[in-house]
Order: structure tokens, then C-alpha cells, then sequence
């Protein structure tokens, strides 16, 4: 329960910075704060949601086909596309990660 306020003296470019921050990474600015603060991590991947899209298509797909072979109306599934895009998603995703780790200069 958030019952409790805190009041802070801070400049008004430090203030614009934190917004811009809590806004990038898709944080109120009060959750921002409060993870900041508590030394929690926050990480702001840029194309993550792009990755995250495939990967819930991907994952909806496999779904239909396993709920088709519970069925019994398909038998023999040729996986190898689904493969290939489940490759294709955590190539991305990697390069994502990679990028980010270079950007923040932990090399």
C-alpha cells in the first residue's frame, strides 16, 4: 500500500532526465524512483517488444498445433518452420542482449 509521500530538492534537468528515464522504460515515475532506489535493476532493451511479439506468436502457433494433435486431426507435424523461427526469434534476441551489454560498457 503506497500511503506515504516523499519530497526531494532536485534540479530541474535532473528532474527531466529521471522522467525521460522512467518513461523509456515504460515505468511510472514513482516505480521508477522506488526501484532505483531500492538498487533494483531496470533494464530497457530496445526491440525487445519486436522479439516478444514473435515469440508469443511462435508459442500460439506450437499451441494450435499441439491442441490439433490432441485431437487427432494431425498426425505428422513437420516442425521444421517453427524451428527455424524459434532460431530466427533467440538470434535476435542475443543480438539484442549483446548490444546492450556493449552499450552499457560491461565488455
Amino acid at each position: 500500500m503506497k500511503n506515504k509521500k516523499l519530497s526531494i530538492r532536485i534540479s530541474e534537468a535532473d528532474l527531466i532526465k529521471i522522467h525521460a528515464k522512467a518513461a523509456k522504460s515504460k515505468l511510472n515515475f514513482t516505480e521508477y524512483v522506488t526501484k532505483a532506489c531500492l538498487g533494483r535493476q531496470i533494464f530497457v532493451v530496445d526491440g525487445l517488444d519486436e522479439v516478444l511479439r514473435q515469440q508469443k506468436a511462435i508459442g500460439r502457433n506450437l499451441n494450435q498445433l499441439t491442441t490439433l494433435a490432441n485431437m487427432g486431426r494431425v498426425k505428422c507435424i513437420n516442425l521444421t518452420e517453427l524451428t527455424e523461427a524459434v532460431v530466427g526469434v533467440n538470434q535476435r534476441l542475443s543480438s539484442l542482449l549483446e548490444r546492450k551489454r556493449w552499450s552499457d560498457g560491461n565488455a
